[in-house]
């Protein structure tokens, strides 16, 4: 690192170095590797609770801590960096913004996202856990904030923690109804974001016949 500069290091070497030591098995660049390897990568890290680190030979809870403490620090850098000025124009945008902070979850979450009428970015709000679907969320809750806030438009955005960002029906029946609901009240519903991993879906891409 002294040598070549942190950038050339691996994800294994970089883990090794908060690690500082390995076991009599694994050398502390083979621990990082093996950490990375069965939780994911860093975003697998970010994702798992301290205790599951520490289910690995070597982890202690001072080891576990430093390396989620260094994740954090990575993606509260990530935030830092971007532009206050955001603006939402595609679902490629939506992921970006908070794609990866959802995907570190490790159950089902329902988010709303609000918008001003050039689609800037304002804020968001994390409203519902567990499986969600229209007979189980209330729209009022969802245009709750969007109403007293007075915005132009929403997004929402969940994750499938199962890794699959395919729509469900109750995905898409759940569109519906905030659409339905947002002409009442004149907030429009910009697009429904599944986050899967890596991956995510857009059911307006997906089914722009709902928004016709």
């Amino acid at each position: 690192m002294l040598t070549e500069g942190v950038g050339a290091l691996t994800n294994g070497e970089l883990l090794a170095i908060l690690l500082n030591s390995g076991t009599k098995e694994d050398s502390a660049i083979d621990l990082g590797n093996k950490l990375l390897t069965e939780l994911g990568g860093f975003s697998g890290i970010h994702r798992e609770d301290i205790s599951r680190l520490m289910e690995f030979k070597g982890v202690g809870l001072a080891k576990a801590a430093r390396i989620k403490a260094a994740v954090e620090v990575g993606y509260r850098l990530s935030k830092e960096t971007q532009d206050p000025s955001i603006f939402i124009k595609t679902p490629e945008d939506i992921f970006n913004l908070v794609g990866f902070e959802m995907k570190g979850l490790n159950q089902e979450q329902l988010w709303v996202l609000f918008l001003n009428s050039r689609n800037k970015f304002l804020g968001k709000e994390r409203l519902y856990k567990g499986s969600q679907d229209a007979t189980t969320v209330r729209v009022a809750e969802i245009y709750k904030d969007a109403v007293r806030k007075n915005v132009y438009a929403i997004v929402l955005i969940h994750n499938h923690p199962s890794g699959n960002p395919t729509e469900s029906p109750e995905d898409v029946n759940l569109t519906r109804v905030v659409i339905e609901a947002g002409k009442i009240l004149d907030i429009r519903l910009i697009d429904h974001i599944i986050v899967a991993g890596n991956s995510y879906g857009s059911i307006r891409r997906n089914h722009p016949d709902l928004w016709a």
